[in-house]
């Protein structure tokens, strides 16, 4: 593909400049005509590419939705609020798309199916959503939702990140320290162990192998390293070892139940956030499996999936798994009955975003004793596999 810069007008006699992607000038052409447009000039773009786009943040397309919300919401059409907002975007790579998108929207083609060219920046859960309210003219409301949708997506996930920072900064921090003993501090005792006479501690013996490990073979150390850590990369992107991670995910002591409260928040605020939207449950329930995030739980969901594809509720269907609990499957069941599922699924989410934060906290508060704990043992069993030999010497002497 590449980018064209292009001159068109439209229907009432409005000149537009804008950039459009497509393989060739000819199909360029055919993508301005289609969208109403007659083209004036299209040429390829020659500039310089940048060697590092700009990337769109979730909370580019968090501020974006809002700003579309209130603007569609106050009366204002939906391309002159693209507009704006394109004229107000100084992240590149944004401008960019909010082109596409507008010209798209201009030319009469539907604002969901501009937003689908465009994945990475907004997922299926945002096209339904949007597809949904073109349907029932809901488009502020919806807008507004998704908003809200994101912006809990993405507070849960600074949450996880926060609490997960603590001891990934304490693991990388006690193998800092521990290659520096081994190969700095270590290697100038050796000779003074080497001229003692009684038996060196199991200890000392141990730690000085490592270090002369560490510091005679370092390259095939290395060299080691960076094959076990594009093994394990590639292993985790096959079907098996994304199984793996899941299992330790939502298994392991203290972080387990932490990812699996976090897991179900997502899948129940999207379910909830799609039936209240108007899309169909079926279709609801395939979007929750897929940002699961979880191949467990995405199991779970297309199991369910297809038992409502047969008749059933979904309380049935998700009273079978371990996965979600009793008093969970209780209150979708109370708001199958009582046809207010939406609102139901809408509460049970906002319950489970509580009990993120406090997982968070429960989490964190176990984690630190224990990464100082770890840290403490080996560190100091290092010190102390140095130090044990001194001792020996210093009493030899007396």
């Amino acid at each position: 593909m590449k980018t064209f810069d292009y001159q068109a007008r439209d229907s009432i006699g409005h000149d537009h400049v804008g950039s459009i992607d497509a393989v060739d000038v000819d199909e360029a052409r055919q993508s301005l005509r289609k969208s109403g447009y007659h083209v004036l000039v299209v040429k390829e773009n020659d500039d310089p590419p940048d060697l590092i786009a700009p990337l769109v943040s979730r909370s580019d397309v968090i501020y974006l939705t809002t700003q579309l919300a209130v603007m569609v919401d106050t009366g204002i059409s939906l391309s002159t609020a693209l507009e704006s907002i394109e004229e107000q975007t100084e992240n590149s790579t944004l401008r960019r798309v909010l082109t596409e998108v507008r010209t798209t929207v201009e030319g009469g083609g539907e604002f969901s199916r501009a937003l689908e060219r465009h994945p990475k920046l907004f997922d299926k859960t945002d096209v339904s959503l949007i597809r949904s309210s073109e349907a029932t003219g809901t488009l502020p409301e919806t807008l507004d939702r998704i908003a809200e949708y994101l912006r809990k997506e993405l507070e849960n996930k600074q949450k996880v990140r926060a609490a997960m920072a603590y001891p990934t900064v304490m693991i990388v921090l006690t193998i800092v320290v521990t290659i520096f003993l081994l190969t700095f501090v270590m290697p100038k005792f050796e000779p003074v162990f080497a001229n003692q006479a009684t038996k060196l501690p199991t200890a000392t013996r141990w730690m000085m192998a490592a270090s002369g490990v560490l510091t005679e073979h370092w390259v095939t150390c290395l060299l080691g390293l960076v094959a076990t850590t594009g093994l394990m990369v590639y292993g985790l992107k096959t079907a098996a070892g994304r199984r793996a991670r899941d299992w330790v995910k939502i298994n392991a002591p203290i972080i387990g139940p932490l990812y699996r409260k976090v897991t179900i928040s997502r899948s129940i605020r999207t379910l909830g956030t799609m039936v209240a939207s108007g899309v169909s449950v079926l279709d609801a329930i395939e979007l929750s499996s897929e940002v699961s995030g979880n191949s467990y739980y995405e199991a779970v969901w297309k199991s369910a999936l297809g038992d409502v594809t047969s008749g059933s509720q979904i309380h049935e269907a998700l009273a079978s798994s371990p996965l979600f609990p009793s008093t969970l499957v209780q209150m979708i069941r109370a708001g199958e009955q009582t046809g207010k599922l939406d609102t139901v699924l809408s509460r049970v989410s906002s319950f489970y975003d509580n009990e993120v934060e406090s997982a968070i906290k429960t989490t964190t508060s176990l984690i630190e004793p224990i990464m100082i704990a770890v840290m403490g043992v080996v560190v100091g069993g290092i010190g102390m596999a140095i130090l044990l030999p001194i001792f020996s010497l210093s009493r030899m002497g007396h």
